[in-house]
């Protein structure tokens, strides 16, 4: 009996150590795991992010190339949300919400600063590359000749001041803000979260801490700020004023109104009013013109700020656009963080609707008009609940296909596991993945499909080649020939082109470039 008892306590004592060493081999495979991960080029992905990004680049071509004849959907002119104004706001959600995933797989916060300053300067350098758009559906832009289309790449656009900030430019201060901001408190990430459902604002707080500062900072200038009279050249040749020196009275403190409004004020100073956008959706406005929303020409008597030069893409409203970034960047901890997709879910749905209500109450009590021009508070709380409740629909639509992975030992073990998670979730639930292919496609090569298709630089080369007259080209045919005449319908016609032969086909286009593993990565 003594020696079985013996050998009883000894199998129990053997089972103590393997499951000892079980544990510290899983532990040890983890580590090796992510080291690989860290190595590899392939990337893991989060299909619900990469449809979301997706989904943001085919708005960006479909308002961009559909908008002239659909207003509905084209940037407001001051005032008021449109399809078009949510597309700005959905990428620096997604931006944030890519910092918050990426990072977590950088321990060494050297290389990590390295990386986020590399990726900054790319995107400023793309921006000034692709500052002046190739008209996708006017040939005739290039002076009838694809010599021409070399030389509007080889010298950057036409001869003309050029602006100084755009929407790359915006994206990379948004970008570099959040990233140091992620990077520099590393230490709190690693923290476990505590019970609660708003410990996870108090894991990060300095996130919320420097939103909070750029929100008092944005809002003290934009109602603080003296605006005095100013007066600028008329550029435009439609108008009887062209080339004279026209004035606008404003002497005024606080107004939102397009002429005296602090943002522009400050671009003027600092950018200078050559070296702004010329063409302001304002020109659009019913004090502008009787076709609003549609262009058309001036009333007789709009005013003189009609004419005059806004960045839409400014200092003051760039410094806003921070904070979108800053949301999303909460979105991707609540992804990290959290295990249950019903957590997850419900901490994304509250931020969204919570967002979206106090967004409204501010613009229909008069207190603080959606507009994206000026970037502000209403227009980020509504474009970025919108964003978080677009992204918990994508995110409702797929599911965990590894379930073992809820086999977590520890803590620590359990944040290792959770990041390999991530790259299990797929399109699966109600048969809806092959719906969303060529919008996951399109995410995973966001930048070779913005700068081919929502930039127009490949639809500008092939408008390079024409026969007899420069209508001859491929696209003018197609647009024609295949959907305006089938149609019987312009505004039908430039619509489903849009959809079918530049959506689709560039979604058709990164799914095969994803099956060889060809990506453009900034």
């Amino acid at each position: 009996m003594a020696d079985i008892k013996e050998d009883v306590g000894g199998h129990h004592h053997q089972h103590l150590i393997l499951a000892v060493e079980s544990e510290g081999q899983v532990e040890k495979q983890l580590h090796e795991e992510e080291a690989k991960r860290e190595q590899s080029s392939k990337t893991k992905r989060v299909a619900s992010l990469d449809i979301f990004r997706g989904l943001t680049v085919a708005l960006m071509i479909l308002v961009d190339d559909a908008g002239g004849e659909w207003p509905v959907i084209g940037h407001a002119p001051w005032n008021g949300c449109n399809l078009a104004d949510f597309v700005m706001p959905f990428f620096l959600f997604i931006v944030g919400m890519a910092v918050a995933l990426s990072l977590k797989r950088i321990q060494d916060r050297k290389l990590a600063i390295n990386k986020v300053i590399l990726r900054t300067l790319k995107l400023i350098f793309w921006g000034l590359l692709l500052q002046d758009k190739v008209v996708r559906d006017t040939p005739g832009d290039f002076d009838n000749s694809l010599s021409d289309f070399y030389s509007f790449i080889l010298t950057n656009g036409r001869s003309r001041k050029k602006q100084l900030f755009f929407a790359s430019q915006r994206i990379a201060l948004a970008y570099l803000v959040v990233a140091f901001i992620e990077i520099l408190a590393r230490k709190d990430r690693m923290k476990g979260i505590l019970p609660g459902k708003f410990s996870i604002f108090k894991l990060y707080f300095w996130h919320w801490f420097v939103g909070g500062c750029v929100l008092i900072v944005y809002l003290a200038t934009l109602y603080g700020t003296y605006v005095p009279d100013w007066h600028f050249i008329v550029q435009n040749a439609d108008s009887a004023d062209f080339g004279k020196v026209v004035s606008v009275g404003c002497n005024v403190r606080g107004k939102l109104d397009p002429p005296c409004n602090a943002v522009g004020y400050i671009d003027r100073k600092v950018l200078g009013i050559n070296h702004m956008y010329q063409h302001p959706t304002w020109k659009r406005s019913q004090a502008c013109t009787k076709n609003s929303p549609h262009e058309g020409r001036f009333r007789v008597d709009a005013p003189s700020w009609c004419w005059a030069p806004f960045e839409p893409e400014g200092i003051l409203s760039s410094i806003s656009a921070i904070l979108s970034a800053i949301i999303g960047v909460h979105c991707g901890h609540v992804l990290v963080h959290m295990k249950g997709h019903s957590s997850r879910l419900q901490q994304w749905t509250m931020m969204g609707f919570g967002l979206l209500i106090l967004g409204f109450i501010l613009h229909f009590t008069d207190a603080i008009p959606l507009n994206k021009q000026l970037y502000t508070l209403s227009y980020v709380c509504v474009t970025c609940g919108a964003a978080a409740l677009v992204f918990s629909t994508f995110y409702i639509l797929v599911r965990n296909l590894k379930p073992e992975v809820a086999l977590c030992l520890n803590d620590n073990m359990r944040y290792h596991l959770d990041l390999s998670l991530l790259a299990s979730i797929q399109v699966d639930i109600w048969n809806l993945k092959y719906l969303f292919l060529p919008l996951e496609w399109i995410g995973m090569n966001a930048m070779l499909v913005y700068v081919m298709a929502a930039e127009g630089i490949f639809a500008g080369f092939i408008n390079g080649w024409y026969y007899d007259n420069p209508n001859n080209t491929l696209v003018h045919w197609i647009q024609k020939h295949i959907f305006i005449k089938v149609w019987h319908s312009t505004r039908v016609g430039i619509l489903l082109y849009v959809i079918f032969a530049e959506i689709l086909f560039w979604g058709l286009v990164a799914g095969l470039l994803h099956r060889f593993s060809i990506y453009w990565k900034l």
